[in-house]
């Protein structure tokens, strides 16, 4: 029999105590052999319930959902009729209709000892886009018309607070009678001033600019205050008539009115009027005024 050698009992060492670890600590055994997939399940033959989530949902949703106890009944030919009575043609278009105004702005009389009546009026009568206007103003004085015009005019609306107008202007005083082809804008500037602007064109290349312009101020409901302005401008003299060229006259007005009703309202104001350059002096020459002030009363109606 060999002698045991001293290598040898160590590795006889080694393997028992190796053999005692792996007893006490069976977690560090080698893990066997994966088990096999088990079969594949048959699909269910119907599709599960949908979950039920209107536990989760607000009340107010929750009731949006129910149905009206009272549901909203079909549309019947008698509402039709009570919603479009006789005359108003269903969804007619309005602005195929024809209506009309007659604005007298200033029916007054001026005050003075030579003071008399004086009017400005506008009218219109037509539809929505296309309108025939007419435009008078007068003055007299010491119970004579000194001056006087008409114009018609054709206007077209362009946009919603223009209108486009062209047509003839009759002078009827001062001076012999006169017509004038014109054409020009109207309408409501920013601010809510009210402009008009006109040039015409006359017999013997005369031309002749007019610019006018108001304002309205509520003071109350009832109690307003109208500012305004007018200019001429002239291209040629015309001694004849007492008019010279550039910048004529202006003439600037402030009233007072008290409205009884929207389309009755008498007015108190003051009415001022200047000549300038060519007119100033063929006023000059004929011994009148250049500038003038004076108290006027009236009236401003419309139907």
């Amino acid at each position: 029999m060999t002698r045991p050698t001293l290598s040898m009992l160590v590795l006889v060492a080694v393997a028992a105590f190796g053999s005692r670890a792996s007893a006490q600590h069976p977690g560090h055994e080698q893990p066997s052999a994966p088990p096999s997939k088990p079969p594949a399940q048959s699909e269910p033959t119907t599709a599960p319930a949908p979950a039920d989530h209107s536990a989760h949902q607000p009340k107010a949703q929750q009731a949006g959902q129910q149905t009206p106890k009272e549901p909203i009944p079909p549309v019947t030919d008698a509402d039709r009729a009570a919603a479009f009575p006789p005359g108003m043609q269903g969804h007619a278009v309005h602005d195929q209709a024809v209506r009309y105004m007659v604005l007298f702005d200033q029916l007054e009389w001026e005050g003075g000892g030579k003071g008399g009546p004086g009017w400005d009026n506008t009218t219109w009568i037509g539809g929505d886009i296309n309108r025939v206007w007419l435009r008078s103003e007068g003055e007299s004085h010491g119970g004579r018309v000194e001056s006087a015009f008409v114009d018609v005019l054709w206007g077209r609306s362009v946009s919603r607070w223009w209108d486009v107008v062209a047509g003839v202007r009759q002078d009827f005083r001062p001076g012999p009678a006169q017509t004038w082809v014109g054409g020009g804008v109207q309408g409501l500037a920013p601010y809510f001033f009210e402009v008009e602007a006109t040039g015409y064109v006359g017999a013997n290349g005369r031309t002749m600019i007019r610019l006018e312009a108001d304002y309205e101020l509520l003071l109350t409901n009832r109690w307003i205050v109208q500012p305004t302005l007018e200019a001429e401008l002239h291209g040629k003299s015309d001694p004849e008539r007492g008019v010279g060229r550039g910048l004529s006259t202006l003439e600037g007005g402030l009233r007072l009115r008290y409205e009884l009703k929207r389309e009755f309202a008498p007015f108190i104001g003051i009415a001022w009027t200047r000549a300038f350059f060519g007119t100033a002096d063929l006023a000059r020459a004929e011994g009148e005024d250049v500038s003038s002030a004076r108290l006027v009363v009236g009236l401003r109606t419309w139907f």
